[in-house]
């Protein structure tokens, strides 16, 4: 049985659809694993970026085929297919999180699992409580409703459409 792992993703600019579709797409494409959920898509307004766009999120559920770094790196090359330009605080095109791989907890300088600021964030909380709603914190053991509950700011964020959860591939 391969892990399962979680992914955000986000786009504040340009055709922000069609950005995180296209980066879905590649997870299998680019043979990072098979996607087997993608949530609906949720706006939410930046973080940390006054004035910029409001931010197009989702959370996809990947069986990995790599290991959590080689994860990560993949990741990092799909941003850079995309044409991803912005970096931490900036306003980008496309941007893929790793939030978890399995029940890892990981802490290096290349990479902390679960995702250090995940719990802090409702644009990937509450589209990760759609598709995973007996997530747990691998860390913590925090449920996923109690991190929600947790968040003064989970009623910002809004589903606003998507596609069907469940993806063949």
């Amino acid at each position: 049985m391969l892990p399962t792992a979680f992914v955000a993703l986000g786009a504040n600019l340009g055709r922000r659809e069609e950005s995180i579709l296209k980066a879905v797409r590649q997870l299998q494409a680019r043979r990072a694993g098979r996607v087997v959920r993608v949530s609906g898509l949720y706006e939410s307004d930046p973080e940390d970026i006054p004035g910029a766009p409001r931010f197009l999120n989702a959370v996809a559920e990947v069986a990995a085929l790599l290991s959590p770094v080689d994860l990560l790196q993949r990741l990092k090359s799909i941003e850079a297919f995309a044409g991803r330009r912005g970096g931490h605080g900036e306003s980008r095109e496309i941007d893929l999180d790793l939030v978890t791989w399995g029940n890892e907890v990981l802490e290096t300088p290349d990479l902390v699992l679960p995702h250090p600021r995940f719990h802090r964030r409702a644009f990937v909380l509450v589209p990760l409580r759609e598709i995973a709603p007996d997530f747990r914190c691998p860390k913590t053991g925090r449920s996923i409703d109690e991190l929600v509950d947790a968040l003064p700011g989970a009623g910002s964020v809004i589903r606003v459409g998507g596609w069907s959860t469940v993806t063949r591939g």
